[in-house]
């Protein structure tokens, strides 16, 4: 055999040597790549959705959150009939997190803080069954961690008033119109105005102290 063939050859099985590894490492870079890119959605009701959705938008792990109604009985809701207290649904946002990044647990003690869980069917300056705190569990595993932080709050809680925030199973989530999502950014001073006169991060500081909206 020539001294070229022989060449040939070997530089075709080097080639081949050097594909096979850098189709394994492009193979474990997707692995990667798909295993961090699986998420979980979180829904959570804590009065006006504006406020709840700039709260989560905050938190490290959260990838996206949407204003919406959940927990009634109508289908496809507009804000004048929720508003109207005809539905049965609450104003809610749902999380979509990074699991890798923060758990179910954080996102149930970051609502805690960011919420009035004494007071039924209202938050702050809003009044009526949409304005009810709920922590709709989209499984078993959810409705276990809820109701063990709930019940563990009941025992640590620093103000004397019961816990009447509710811990259900979660059911069809309609998104709010487009002009409630991202509320926060579009309208930075109506924001602002509406959240301090509604006197939400006051009443947060007076129950939760330092740990009002962390």
């Amino acid at each position: 055999m020539s001294k070229i063939i022989r060449f040939h050859r070997l530089l075709r099985s080097v080639s081949a040597l050097i594909l096979l590894g850098v189709a394994a490492a492009s193979h474990a870079q997707t692995s990667t790549v798909a295993a961090s890119s699986a998420t979980e959605k979180a829904t959570f009701a804590g009065g006006c959705f504006w406020c709840v959705e700039s709260d989560f938008d905050k938190l490290p792990g959260v990838i996206a959150t949407t204003s919406g109604y959940t927990g009634g009985q109508t289908a496809n809701p507009s804000y004048e009939q929720v508003s109207a207290h005809t539905t049965g649904h609450a104003e809610a946002v749902q999380v979509v997190y990074d699991p890798t990044k923060v758990s179910y647990q954080r996102l149930v003690e970051y609502f805690w803080y960011n919420i009035d869980p004494t007071v039924k069917d209202q938050q702050f300056c809003d009044h009526g069954t949409p304005y009810r705190t709920v922590i709709f569990a989209h499984n078993a595993e959810q409705l276990k961690i809820a109701q063990g932080s709930r019940a563990a709050l009941e025992k640590t809680k620093s103000f004397k008033a019961p816990i009447v925030t509710e811990v259900l199973p979660a059911s069809a989530f309609y998104p709010a119109e487009d002009y409630h999502q991202d509320y926060y950014k579009k309208n930075p001073l109506r924001y602002k105005y509406y959240r301090a006169s509604c006197g939400r991060d006051a009443r947060l500081q007076q129950l939760w102290g330092s740990q009002a909206g962390r």
